[in-house]
C-alpha cells in the first residue's frame, strides 16, 4: 500500500493594524499600495435589517455604510466574497483601539517602488499624509523609514 502525502493548502491570512481611525488609515494606505478600501455595505445592510447590528456600530464611510471600528483594503486584483465585501486575498485589517500607539512596531511592511522610483514614491506618500522618519545608507543597500498618518513605521526601498 502506497502512502500518498498531500500538502495541505496554504492559510488564509490577513495583517491587523490596530488604529485610532480606522477608514483614515484605510484611505491611507489604500492610496499607498493603490489597493482598494473593502465594501462591506451590503452584508451591513443585511445586518442591520436582520437586528442583528446596531446602527451604533456603523458609519458612513464614502457614502456606503461601513463598520464603525473595523475595515480593510485589499489588492485590487485578488478574489473577495461578492456577498460581504470581504477581500480573500492580500489584505490588511484597521481596527479601532482605544489606545495611542507608544512603541516601535514589531512588524511593519516594506514598500519595493524600485532604488530608481524610490525618492518620487517617497514625495507620493508624504502627500498622502505619511513623514519620513530617517533615511538609510549602508552597504547592504538604501531605503527610507517612513511613518503613516498615525505613527506606524514602514519602509520604502
Amino acid at each position: 500500500m502506497t502512502h500518498v502525502t498531500e500538502t495541505p493548502a496554504p492559510v488564509h491570512w490577513k495583517l491587523v493594524v490596530d488604529a485610532a481611525d480606522p477608514h483614515a488609515q484605510a484611505d491611507f494606505w489604500a492610496g499607498a499600495l493603490h489597493y482598494a478600501v473593502e465594501d462591506n455595505s451590503a452584508l451591513i445592510e443585511r445586518l442591520l435589517a436582520a437586528g442583528a447590528l446596531p446602527g451604533a456600530a456603523t458609519v458612513e464611510f464614502h457614502g456606503r455604510p461601513a463598520f464603525r471600528d473595523l475595515i480593510a483594503v485589499r489588492h485590487p486584483e485578488d478574489p473577495f466574497d461578492a456577498d460581504s465585501g470581504t477581500g480573500l486575498g492580500r489584505r490588511l485589517l484597521f481596527q479601532r483601539v482605544p489606545e495611542a500607539k507608544t512603541v516601535k512596531n514589531r512588524l511593519h511592511l516594506d514598500l519595493h517602488p524600485g532604488a530608481e522610483r524610490r525618492a518620487d514614491e517617497v514625495e507620493r506618500l508624504r502627500g498622502l499624509g505619511a513623514s519620513v522618519l530617517r533615511e538609510v545608507k549602508e552597504p547592504s543597500g538604501a531605503w527610507v523609514v517612513m511613518a503613516d498618518p498615525e505613527g506606524n513605521e514602514f519602509c520604502v526601498h
